[in-house]
């Protein structure tokens, strides 16, 4: 199964809609105006917030934490590498690893990819297609994409 994240590029705050592979909206993503780092919010279409990813000040590279149900579930760290982003996660058993250009990520849980998340090119604003191998990973899969897209910003 695919999602579909734009950001929303005329807006105050970081803003994704998100959509399935029929073009169905699936959740939203907006981002606290006035907050203190990133706090982005993920939503239903009936507005029933589902997640949140935040920022944790006062660290050296980029950290966000991913809650659900107001507990934290994990986070995800981007590490100091040359070429090939990484990113130190501990949330929901994975691991992840991006490609030169911060375009294509893969995410391992084990030894088995459960997740493929790729960056479109030419589009207004960030455009990501998120290839998810069981739909229980479908919302995680979502957060770890918001989280990684905000990481990549916060450099």
């Amino acid at each position: 199964m695919k999602l579909l994240i734009k950001q929303r590029v005329f807006s105050w705050s970081d803003s994704y809609d998100v959509y399935d592979e029929e073009g169905n909206q699936k959740y939203f993503v907006k981002a606290e105006v006035f907050a203190l780092g990133h706090q982005l919010h993920v939503y239903d279409p009936a507005g029933r917030e589902l997640g949140m990813v935040k920022q944790k000040l006062m660290t050296f590279m980029p950290t966000f934490a991913i809650e659900t149900g107001g507990i934290e579930k994990g986070y995800i760290q981007k590490k100091f590498a040359f070429f090939k982003p990484k990113y130190e996660v501990d949330f929901n058993g994975w691991r992840c690893e991006g490609d030169f250009l911060a375009w294509d990520y893969d995410v391992y849980e084990g030894c088995s990819a459960v997740v493929h998340i790729s960056k479109e090119l030419l589009h207004w604003g960030d455009t990501y297609v998120i290839d998810i191998q069981s739909p229980k990973d479908e919302l995680m899969a979502l957060m770890l994409c918001v989280a990684i897209d905000a990481a990549n910003c916060s450099d």
